[in-house]
């Protein structure tokens, strides 16, 4: 039989199950990452599991998000994080190493291994070839505990990319086409798999940034072969020895083709405020900018730092524009400065800053009012900046540093020439900011600082589920809506009854106090939404902080792969509307009643009856594995663990 690469991979690593389209499966995970905004919590769930020490090949905790000290609390998390890692051995990324995704490649990917991640970033890693996925913090605590990683089987989509790419047209405009072909969930339950001859003009990096976007489709995870393209690039890690060779066979068959050639595309841009509003760049050219940043797990590379440190020599930056580099990595920037081309950078203007998140996570670098902001990151969500009624929009590094020149959006072709871009074929490797984990960690002792507290617990399942509905929402609500990230929220993802108060605060200010009076009178939660509810980040929090308050059960026309398993594992039912015309009759401040729940759960019932107090009944469909149900029935997966 004729496999494709991603069916090698999950072939080798299954554990249950087959690889049949839409079935449950689980896979051996070998390697795992967690970032310190998702990792704390991560870490507390795996303590809690109770075993001494992960089982894993290798497991990496970062530190990339929660970058500002303006407080203890960040300083207090990374403390945390690096004790943990030792006691448990876990590899350590200190603050300022850079990326995790970034930093990953760079020093751990594995043609053929599978990494789970606790941030929807994770698929960055199948640039080399990796079935790389992401996941809540728990679902990443288990895989670290040994525990395979439940799943569906995906359908697996291949994009045959043929051709090359033309003068300033980048690996940034294939993933903004796939993004304007297919949106922001047009990946739901599928795996993007790259082949075709295209593929070899394409760096690691280059296949990585492509990798990276496929999450802001509601991918599975993308993946692209291991060639002799990967193998130069581990050669040029000092990691030759991590080579393996993995290609499609002749004959495999894809589910669906998608036909790009390459030498067709053109610089696009996406604009407010969805990463799929992507437009030809000429289109919207000539509007005035007052921001530029050239970063994020999607653009930090050394080839995107390199192309405007070089299109910046003999120029300097336009008067009204803050131009700003997050370098991806420590190993890019000091590799860029190598190269001799940190300084045309400094010179023209750019503002420097340290290798981690930063803007695109909210942890500063906030545009000012009213103006626009153009950005290499993954996500343009409204507000997501720091700044209200923001304008954010997303594009390659050649349309930044365009625009940085001009003062406005600018098709980098009225530049004139692309320079030549030579990444060396070694690079400076320097590993003192990661820490290995002692051979022995249990003598090693756990710092908390104050602002960490204890997992809180949960009841399982009660025989009906009845409350008030508190919200109603539209389609493609992110978790950034859900749980808010930025500077004065992220400090606080140790502390779930702190984080709790900001839930849903963009949209309802007063939501967490109006939950808890409706939780202390013994009711229950409910959240109505329409298409795919829970989009973007892998943050559990956003599942985590409304059980917290008492959100009982969440109904909504269609929900994110990765936010609906966070709902599943803290205890959350997921219900899909069976009629999607069924969610016009329900409003916020209706009562309603989940009928003998429980017991269709147990008895594998896939739908439930829906009381509307006044309004009759619907119906809701349960889309549950067997696991899916055991998860509910028993609360939460620490609970159902527990049991085992």
């Amino acid at each position: 039989m004729a496999y494709t690469v991603a069916e090698k991979i999950l072939k080798e690593h299954l554990v249950e199950g087959e690889l049949k389209r839409g079935t449950p499966i689980a896979i051996r995970i070998d390697q795992t990452l967690t970032q310190d905004a998702t990792g704390t919590m991560a870490h507390l769930e795996f303590e809690s599991i109770g075993i001494p020490r992960v089982k894993t090949e290798l497991s990496v905790s970062y530190v990339d998000h929660n970058l500002l000290q303006t407080d203890f609390r960040n300083a207090d998390d990374h403390r945390f994080l690096q004790s943990i890692a030792a006691r448990f051995g876990i590899w350590f990324s200190r603050p300022g190493n850079g990326i995790c995704h970034q930093v990953h490649l760079e020093r751990f990917a594995c043609p053929g291994k599978t990494l789970l991640g606790s941030d929807s970033h994770t698929p960055t890693a199948g640039g080399c070839g990796m079935i790389a996925i992401g996941a809540g913090g728990l679902d990443v605590a288990m895989a670290m505990a040994g525990f395979p990683f439940h799943l569906i089987m995906p359908k697996i989509i291949g994009i045959r990319l043929t051709g090359t790419l033309p003068p300033w047209v980048s690996a940034r405009d294939v993933a903004l086409e796939m993004l304007r072909r297919l949106s922001v969930k047009g990946g739901l339950g599928k795996i993007l798999e790259y082949f075709g001859p295209g593929v070899t003009s394409l760096s690691v990096p280059d296949r990585a940034t492509i990798a990276n976007l496929g999450t802001e489709m509601g991918a599975t995870t993308s993946v692209f072969p291991s060639d002799e393209v990967t193998k130069a690039w581990l050669v040029a890690q000092g990691r030759e020895k991590d080579f393996k060779e993995i290609l499609p066979d002749d004959g495999a068959r894809y589910d669906e083709v998608i036909e790009i050639d390459l030498s067709t595309l053109e610089p696009l841009i996406a604009c407010p405020s969805s990463p799929d509003n992507v437009v030809p760049v000429s289109q919207v050219a000539g509007r005035p900018v007052s921001q530029v940043i050239i970063g994020s797990c999607a653009n930090s590379s050394l080839r995107d730092l390199l192309l405007a440190a070089k299109v910046l020599e003999g120029r300097s930056i336009h008067p009204e524009v803050s131009f700003e580099i997050n370098p991806g990595s420590r190993q890019v920037l000091e590799n860029l400065d190598d190269l001799g081309y940190l300084k045309p950078l400094i010179h023209a203007g750019a503002r420097i800053h340290q290798s981690g998140c930063l803007g695109c996570i909210g942890m500063g670098q906030a545009p000012a009012t009213g103006t626009i902001s153009l950005r290499t990151f993954t996500r343009n969500f409204p507000g997501r900046s720091g700044t209200k009624n923001d304008q954010v929009y997303l594009c390659s590094p050649e349309v930044a540093v365009a625009a940085a020149i001009t003062g406005k959006i600018t098709d980098p072709r009225q530049l004139g020439s692309p320079p030549t871009i030579e990444i060396p074929s070694s690079f400076i490797v320097n590993d003192n900011m990661i820490i290995p984990p002692p051979e022995d960690g249990s003598g090693v002792e756990i710092i908390r600082g104050p602002n960490i507290k204890p997992l809180p617990q949960f009841d399982p399942l009660p025989e009906d589920l009845k409350g008030v509905v508190l919200l109603k929402l539209g389609d493609n609500i992110t978790t950034d809506h859900i749980m808010p990230a930025g500077s004065k929220i992220l400090p606080l993802r140790s502390n779930i009854p702190a984080i709790s108060e900001y839930v849903f605060s963009a949209i309802d200010p007063q939501f967490s106090s109006r939950a808890l009076e409706t939780k202390e009178k013994g009711e229950g939660v409910f959240i109505v939404g329409g298409e795919n509810y829970g989009q973007g980040s892998s943050r559990e929090h956003a599942a985590l902080a409304p059980r917290y308050l008492g959100v009982r059960a969440k109904l909504a026309k269609s929900f994110a792969r990765i936010h609906k398993a966070n709902l599943i594992n803290f205890g959350i039912l997921p219900v899909i509307f069976a009629d999607p015309a069924d969610y016009d009759r329900i409003q916020a401040g209706d009562r309603l009643v989940f009928r003998q729940v429980r017991k269709a759960l147990e008895t594998g019932r896939d739908t439930i009856i829906i009381e509307i107090e006044g309004g009759g009944e619907i119906l809701g469909r349960l889309d549950l594995t067997d696991r899916d149900r055991r998860i509910l029935l028993a609360g939460s997966l620490l609970n159902l663990a527990r049991q085992a």
